[in-house]
């Protein structure tokens, strides 16, 4: 059975979290099978779904993992070169300036760069949240005379999960040409990274730096942000240390003159975890829903179009059966009717490998039962009980 792209990704994100546990505490053989566990789940996620837009951040993921794996199989660290007559206080130079520089490089490992190239126009619905997009970003970067107030810096996009929310981001960046940084909020907890508190500035400053370097705007994205910024009961100083960190960078984003473009969206799936000091650094708070029934009928038209169905089948019907889906479960059912008539071809007792010249042949042609069946084995990623949730939050605390 396919696992969906959404499980593949949480499998990845468990076996890196656990590595760079292991890594943190001298377990190297753990830490190195789990770093190649986790980029075995990207390579099949790559591999089943070769046209993910994603698939460029995955690549930098696994190059990542990958590094850290040879470092660990190497010898433990190479050792600074020091001047012989160097004095004491100057070898302690040495020393400091050479751990740094093995801590940049471990937290660049873990954080994408890149230019997407993705439009709004590729993004099914969520015309909302493109508004938001539009009025926060889009228009202060390309006009910022026209905002003499200012504008938001700070956007939180919170919903189900599979439905969107880094695409969204990687989208706005392209729209601005700017670059997308995309750091996971889970690792910078890590203690394999060094003081959190610590990358947390890390993540700021190279920022800032890609800002006024190129003169580029750059959209920081931190994805389950919530890690980092979760509910305070019952913390340890080092957590309490963190985020107050968060909030210091965040007040010097927003505080910083309207020159600065410099945008920082969080993502979480769990907004009600988050306490209200982050939320109101976050000035526009942003649901990225489920697809409405128009949206779930485009996207079914979008991935239905390179298959073989029968002519009775009709996307608005399909849109209707499959209400409650997220985009990346509709994705999923057309690839499970597309897996179910492939196999349905090898299968086959009259299926004979084709010669050279012959013409391949095709699996048979997908029909409403088909899809019926493949409802009766998928069942929607989110709960009825979790929608609830959100839109309860949604009326308290939404702000677009």
């Amino acid at each position: 059975m396919s696992l969906a792209p959404q499980e593949l990704e949480n499998s990845a994100s468990r076996y890196a979290s656990e590595a760079i546990k292991c890594d943190s505490q001298g377990a190297r053989g753990m830490a190195i099978a789990n770093y190649q566990k986790a980029i075995d789940s990207l390579m099949k996620l790559m591999h089943l779904y070769p046209n993910n837009k994603l698939n460029k951040i995955y690549t930098e993921r696994m190059s990542s993992y990958q590094k850290r794996i040879k470092a660990l199989q190497a010898t433990r660290g190479i050792e600074p070169v020091i001047d012989p007559n160097a004095t004491p206080e100057e070898r302690k130079e040495t020393m400091k300036r050479h751990e740094e520089e093995q801590d940049d490089g471990k937290f660049d490992d873990l954080v994408m760069k890149e230019k997407p190239n993705i439009s709004w126009k590729e993004i099914i619905g969520l015309e909302d949240a493109k508004n938001a997009l539009r009025e926060s970003i889009v228009y202060p970067t390309k006009r910022p005379d026209l905002f003499p107030l200012g504008w938001p810096r700070g956007l939180l996009f919170y919903g189900p999960p599979g439905c969107g929310k880094t695409i969204l981001a990687a989208a706005t960046a392209s729209e601005i040409d700017g670059y997308f940084v995309n750091v996971d909020a889970a690792s910078m907890m890590s203690k394999w990274l060094g003081e959190a508190e610590k990358n947390v500035s890390k993540l700021f400053k190279m920022a800032h730096s890609l800002n006024e370097r190129e003169g580029k705007p750059v959209i920081l994205f931190i994805d389950e942000v919530d890690s980092l910024l979760g509910s305070r009961n019952s913390e340890v100083g080092g957590e309490i240390r963190i985020k107050n960190q968060f909030l210091s960078e965040m007040d010097g984003v927003n505080g910083k003159g309207k020159n600065i473009k410099l945008y920082v969206i969080g993502a979480t799936n769990k907004p009600w975890s988050l306490d209200w000091p982050f939320l109101r650094r976050f000035q526009k708070r942003i649901y990225v829903s489920l697809p409405s029934l128009e949206a779930r009928e485009n996207l079914f038209n979008l991935f239905t179009a390179p298959l073989k169905k029968d002519p009775r089948v009709k996307t608005h019907e399909l849109a209707k059966l499959f209400e409650g889906y997220s985009a990346s479960d509709v994705k999923d059912v057309c690839q499970a009717g597309q897996l179910k008539a492939v196999h349905a071809l090898f299968d086959s007792s009259e299926y004979k490998e084709p010669t050279e010249g012959q013409t391949l042949p095709q699996p048979k042609s997908l029909t409403m039962a088909d899809f019926r069946l493949i409802k009766s084995q998928r069942k929607p990623s989110v709960s009825l009980e979790m929608i609830r949730a959100y839109h309860k939050w949604n009326e308290e605390f939404k702000a677009l």
